[in-house]
């Protein structure tokens, strides 16, 4: 008889992730044309804001469905949450140089200075970046993927996740092969931080601060506070460089993080009650 019910209960588990991932989807449509027309990126910290707070009460719905609590998906602040965000935060930037490193390496590429940003723009840019990053990371590395984690194994919760975080980027207007690359790997990335430490504070930290550096460099829609200048002819080439680097960098975490979580589950500390 328990043969029989183990599948169904995978399954339960799966349209339960899946409903999650749809309603977070409906959340963050529902607030985007709230958010008012003011300058620079206030639209995009108030819509994260906004998201984050519909998403972590969504989480708090569903958790309740499953009679668990929401540190039993990370989603509960606890002591260690601000030095592990701090540790996110700094490895997204040392991951980032390691990909700038490679492009400079190349002679074909140089940052300037853009003007038209300062320091009040890269202070609502970051605080922009971490709300988008919270809303994220509670709608895809959360309830997600901790309960994906407890019926199809780290693999499987992985890849159902990360497939459906790239869908979303399609969505938003990323290229196939963007998504499918870069948005996937990234994917993985932040979902092994948040299984190995149980928690979301590092993979928040390390979200925000990549998309933030990039902000910084001008790898973004619109210029931050450099602006990447390429020799005519070699854009192509940057792009695979950037592309090659920028999965090497991503690889080497996820081993890091992989590693962390091999760890952990010798220990006995990966339980679904585990502390986040």
């Amino acid at each position: 008889m328990k043969r029989e019910q183990r599948p169904v209960r995978r399954w339960v588990v799966l349209g339960r992730a899946l409903l999650f991932l749809a309603s977070s989807a409906v959340v963050l449509m529902a607030v985007s044309p709230w958010a008012p027309k003011l300058p620079g990126m206030w639209p995009q910290f108030l819509v994260g804001l906004w998201a984050s707070l519909g998403t972590l009460a969504l989480t708090w719905v569903f958790v309740r469905w499953d009679g668990l609590r929401l540190r039993d998906v990370g989603a509960a602040p606890t002591r260690r949450s601000v030095p592990r965000l701090a540790f996110g935060v700094a490895l997204g930037f040392v991951l980032l140089a390691g990909q700038w490193l490679s492009l400079a390496a190349t002679g074909h590429i140089r940052w300037v200075r853009a003007p038209e940003h300062g320091i009040a723009a890269a202070a609502v840019a970051m605080l922009a970046y971490a709300a988008l990053a919270c809303r994220e990371e509670l709608g895809f590395r959360g309830y997600p993927l901790r309960r994906l984690e407890t019926g199809f194994g780290l693999w499987g919760a992985q890849l159902i996740v990360a497939a459906v975080f790239a869908l979303e980027h399609v969505a938003g207007g990323y290229s196939w092969l963007n998504a499918s690359l870069g948005v996937f790997a990234g994917a993985l990335l932040f979902g092994m931080a948040a299984l190995a430490t149980r928690g979301l504070a590092v993979p928040i930290g390390l979200h925000a601060a990549w998309n933030f550096g990039q902000w910084m460099m001008g790898q973004k829609e619109s210029a931050g506070l450099w602006r990447a200048v390429v020799d005519p002819g070699f854009e192509a080439h940057l792009e695979r460089v950037g592309m090659a680097s920028y999965l090497i960098v991503v690889g080497m975490a996820f081993g890091g993080f992989w590693w962390w979580y091999r760890q952990e589950r010798a220990k006995g500390n990966l339980s679904l009650r585990a502390a986040p």
